[in-house]
This record gives structure tokens, C-alpha cells and sequence, in this order.
């Protein structure tokens, strides 16, 4: 896989191509934006065309033979950066929770020397937001006294979550939601997917291929329907159910942040049709009498407070707040429809 097979990002594609041409890569870069929507992918094909064996460094840039700054795909560079085995493409992943202070110091011992087989040595950190201060700190250090052959690529859907020192020393690379057209093609293309089903899970991807990959999924479906119907039709504001609606967003951080995305979407959807009645432009094309419902019983205010509520509530957990009591003052706080 190479930069001409990926869909979308042209933009983001040809600042990288851009600065490899003319020697002007910056020592780290940050690539920021949701979920799912191909960083990673960029940056692993990014580090594959640096190294990739048709194309050779000289001492005024990269000499590129076939007039363009990409990878080739069937050189051994290429064929070792595919298979995940390439000794200078090294991917940096948390532990546990947290990216801790050792998985820097093993990054700052291998800059230490030249590159074993390749061009330049290329780390890449997922979920970069996740490093604790002591890791930061220590990668600090790091982007302070770059070096030539070594290069980083922070990726990250939480940007504010990173110090102001650590951003600062980063070129940013904003990747943006892909067009509904964007996804849908892909789908089809890589699935082999029925061209209505394509657009109808692409409509609700918000953008992310990695959403749509799984939202292919039956059971996704299904989290999704449970969700927008016991939160959003329910009319009550009995604490005395909250502990089974709370139940309904599971145990894990990673599916309560999941579904609360779900129901954001949802309270989405719903201000959209509000304002402006067009359920074309719904996201849960699936659940477009719920989502009606909820517009009709709640005012444009109401359904506003509803999304910063659910916002809080996300934003709460993935700084480790207590799940259980954060899900329920956001039950609380959420203004139910007027039956």
C-alpha cells in the first residue's frame, strides 16, 4: 500500500511529499484529528516511502527516480515495512493506560545510533496523549536536540491533552473528517459492499473509515439502537432507573466512550432535523423516527445543553473520572422529551 491507494487526505499527503522533496521534514510532527480516520495509516506509509529503496538521499535532498515521492511497494524496504518488521520503523504503544517514562528512554537509547538498514528511523506514537507527565517530560528533552536520521510522528485525537511544550515542538498535521462520498467509495471498493448500504453506513461514520469498518458489524448496530432508544425516548427522570441505564454503556472505558459518541450523534442529529427538517443529513439514517421524536419534544436550547452534557460527560472519563457517578449526573442533567 502507497500514498496513491489511500482515500482522501490529498491535502495532509502532499505537505509530507512536499517537505521530503525539498529536504525540509520537520524532526517531529503531530498528527491530529478523530478516530479512525487514517493517521495512522499516512504515517506508516509516510516512514515506508522515507526508506523505500528506490529513491536515494543525496546531500541536497532525496534524489526521487520515478517522479514522485512514493513507495514503491516491491522493494525489500517496502515488502519488510508491510509485513510490520522493519528495524527502522518503530511503533511506540502504551502500556496499560499510560505511555510510561521507559518506552522514552528506549526511544531516546535508539537515536543514539544511525539507522540499521534504512534512511532515516521513524517512530510512531499512537495515542501520543496518552504519555504521562514524566514521559512528556522526558520526550521534551528529545525534541529539543533532534537528530538527522531519526524522525517521530505523535499521533493523537486529543491534542489539547498534550503539553503546550510538547505541541510547540511538533509540525501539526490536521487530518479532517473524509467526505461521505470518500467513505462510501472505499467501502465499496475494499468490501465490495452494496452501493446503498455503503452510503448508509457512511452517512453515519462521521467521517472516519475506521468507524465505518465498524459499524459494518451487526452487533454495532444493534449498541446503537439500545442506546438512542432507552437515553433519548425516555421520558422519565426517575434516578431510580439510572443504574440500568447506566449498565447500558458497559464496564470499559473504551465502550462507554464508544457509546457516548453513539448519543451524541443522536442529540446531533436530532438539532439538525430540528433547525433545519432535513433528515437527509442525518447521521443515524436508521433511527430517523427517534431522532424526530426527540426533535419535536425538545427545544433547540434544550437539545444544545443535551450535546455539552454528553461532551462533559466524555471528557470526564477519558481524564479517569469515576464512570459509574459521571454516567449518572449526566442522566440527570439530560432534559428529557415532553411525552
Amino acid at each position: 500500500m502507497s500514498f496513491k491507494d489511500i482515500y482522501g487526505h490529498e491535502k495532509q499527503i502532499l505537505v509530507l511529499q512536499n517537505a521530503a522533496l525539498r529536504n525540509r521534514l520537520s524532526h517531529a510532527y503531530l498528527f491530529h484529528g478523530m478516530e479512525g480516520i487514517g493517521k495512522r495509516t499516512v504515517a506508516e506509509i509516510f516512514a515506508k516511502a522515507l526508506n523505500c529503496e528506490t529513491r536515494e538521499a543525496s546531500g541536497k535532498g532525496i534524489v526521487v527516480r520515478d517522479g514522485d515521492f512514493d513507495s514503491c511497494d516491491n522493494c525489500p524496504s517496502c515488502f519488510k515495512a508491510d509485513r510490520k518488521n522493519h528495524s527502522d520503523i518503530v511503533a511506540i504503544k502504551a502500556d496499560g493506560q499510560f505511555i510510561r517514562v521507559k518506552e522514552i528512554r528506549d526511544l531516546q537509547e535508539q537515536m543514539k545510533f544511525a539507522p540499521l538498514e534504512g534512511k532515516m528511523r521513524i517512530f510512531i506514537m499512537a495515542d501520543a496523549d496518552r504519555m504521562n507527565i514524566i514521559s512528556a517530560n522526558a520526550l521534551l528533552k528529545t525534541l529539543e536536540e533532534p537528530s538527522r536520521s531519526n524522525l517521530l510522528i505523535l499521533l493523537t485525537s486529543s491534542p489539547h491533552q498534550l503539553p503546550l511544550t510538547i505541541l510547540s515542538r511538533c509540525q501539526p498535521v490536521r487530518f479532517n473528517p473524509l467526505q461521505r462520498d470518500t467513505v462510501a467509495s472505499f467501502l465499496q471498493d475494499r468490501l465490495s459492499m452494496e452501493a446503498e448500504r455503503a452510503r448508509s453506513i457512511a452517512s453515519s461514520s462521521g467521517g472516519s473509515i475506521g468507524k465505518a469498518l465498524e459499524m459494518n458489524d451487526d452487533s454495532y448496530m444493534t449498541r446503537r439502537d439500545e442506546i438512542l432508544q432507552i437515553i433519548l425516548t425516555d421520558h422519565s427522570k426517575d434516578p431510580l432507573k439510572f443504574p440500568s441505564m447506566v449498565n447500558s454503556f458497559g464496564q470499559e472505558r473504551e465502550d462507554i466512550a464508544d457509546r457516548l459518541n453513539i448519543l451524541l450523534t443522536g442529540y446531533r442529529d436530532a438539532l439538525i432535523y430540528k433547525e433545519m427538517g432535513d433528515d437527509q443529513q442525518l447521521i443515524n439514517q436508521q433511527c430517523t423516527e427517534v431522532v424526530k421524536s426527540v426533535a419535536r419534544g425538545l427545544s433547540g436550547r434544550e437539545i444544545l445543553q443535551n450535546i455539552r452534557n454528553v461532551d462533559w460527560a466524555m471528557h470526564a472519563i477519558d481524564q479517569n473520572a469515576n464512570k459509574k457517578l459521571t454516567l449518572e449526573v449526566m442522566l440527570f442533567k439530560l432534559k428529557r422529551c415532553r411525552g
